[in-house]
């Protein structure tokens, strides 16, 4: 009796790593540029060196994906070394994204990410590649 309960353990561990395997196959190259579409919530910290000096920085922000390597900004709040900055609507920028989730962002503003990107889409998490920048932080879609 033993035996044949560890016989179906060895199976039914052996059906889930199959199963595993094939999910994990499926998602590493399920992320395109369509996968990014619709309105995300991106928040992140970190600070501009400015003259060898950190200054604290923080941006939480609307960003619309539109699944075809486009985005607009339908608006942000920035605070640099305690000065608040609202951005209204109408930013824009690209995006381009691997069957791997590793993509990049370019604002039309001239700041530029990389980013990381789940699977099916609904979180990302960014980290700004400019020079004198240090800011990480994630997104997460909140509508389509």
């Amino acid at each position: 009796m033993r035996t044949l309960t560890k016989q179906r353990l060895v199976v039914a561990a052996m059906a889930l790593g199959i199963a595993g395997a094939a999910l994990a196959n499926e998602d590493a190259n399920s992320c395109r540029p369509e996968v990014l579409d619709g309105l995300y919530a991106f928040s992140a910290t970190g600070y501009n060196i400015v003259g060898g000096v950190a200054q604290p920085k923080a941006i939480t922000e609307f960003i619309l994906f539109n699944g075809d390597g486009t985005i607009s900004g339908p608006g942000a709040t920035v605070s640099i070394n305690g000065t608040i900055v609202r951005s209204p609507a109408g930013g824009t920028g690209t995006y381009t994204l691997s069957g791997d989730c590793i993509g990049s962002l370019t604002f039309g503003s001239g700041q530029s990410f990389d980013m990381f990107v789940s699977p099916k889409g609904e979180d990302l998490w960014m980290i700004q590649t400019n020079p004198n920048s240090v800011l990480q932080g994630n997104a997460t879609r909140v509508a389509r």
